[in-house]
């Protein structure tokens, strides 16, 4: 697909995002076949919207996920300065289609991650890592049915990126937690609406950021410091649809909480 066609892709997902609307999919003119053209319209959306980005989010990234989007792997999508928020902050929600939330385990790198002789093991990535944060995803797509556009089509819109809402660092001594056993615990105005824990990002938190670091490399654009990276949900995505307030708790590592305006 030409730069000409990213562009035409990506200001048909702006159209719908910026004025709330949804589409059945992208015109047959600018639809992108292969992850490559769907990450091309999605750096051109960014560019079109004017955004600044700040890191990533790694979608479908346990096969239950992957299966109910009809994808068969993880998706990357850019995270915005404008998307991302503190904890405590006050979200609009009215717009929301997809009106569901996901506690997830954030990095932020602490130096780049730019390649090199072979693909990156976990431990070279974890390196790369300054903190650990409890993060809330509120994610949405602007597919009136997401589940059957493809990865391509998802790529572009994204991967289906809203909100990120980040916690304070955990306390020292969070790299000595077994990440993937730690629990997770979401309550849904001030009742628990969902458990899970991190096996569930791709079996381990720090595997799904590897995953993340490596395939952003392939594609020509690389984990850089400074970024920060949600790594996918340790829960089932909780409907939040008239919710107005969300707390994910991760025990020792912190709490991260947002509220929502009315829908």
């Amino acid at each position: 697909m030409s730069d000409t066609g990213s562009d035409a892709a990506a200001r048909a997902i702006w159209k719908a995002w910026s004025g709330h609307h949804l589409i059945d999919g992208l015109p047959d003119e600018c639809r992108p076949e292969t992850l490559a053209e769907g990450y091309a319209a999605q750096a051109a959306l960014a560019r079109i919207a004017g955004a600044a980005p700040v890191g990533w989010k790694i979608a479908a990234t346990s096969t239950a996920g992957q299966k109910h989007i009809g994808v068969d792997g993880p998706l990357a999508g850019r995270l915005w300065e404008s998307k991302l928020h503190r904890s405590g902050t006050k979200l609009p929600a009215g717009h929301l289609h997809m009106a569901v939330v996901e506690a997830e385990f954030a990095f932020r790198l602490g130096r780049d991650l730019a390649g090199g002789d072979g693909d990156y093991a976990v431990e070279a990535v974890m390196d790369a890592v300054d903190a650990l944060h409890p993060a809330i995803e509120i994610p949405d797509s602007r597919f009136r049915d997401f589940t059957v556009v493809g990865a391509a089509q998802l790529i572009a819109d994204n991967g289906c990126t809203e909100y990120c809402v980040l916690g304070e660092p955990a306390p020292d001594g969070w790299r000595d937690v077994d990440l993937a056993a730690h629990p997770v615990v979401v309550s849904i105005d001030g009742a628990e609406a969902a458990t899970g824990k991190g096996a569930n990002a791709l079996g381990d938190p720090r595997l799904a950021l590897t995953w993340l670091a490596n395939d952003r490399v392939r594609h020509g654009e690389p984990l850089a410091a400074g970024d920060v990276v949600i790594t996918g949900t340790c829960i089932v995505p909780a409907p939040i649809r008239h919710a107005r307030h969300v707390r994910a708790d991760f025990g020792a590592l912190g709490a991260v909480e947002v509220a929502l305006a009315s829908f």
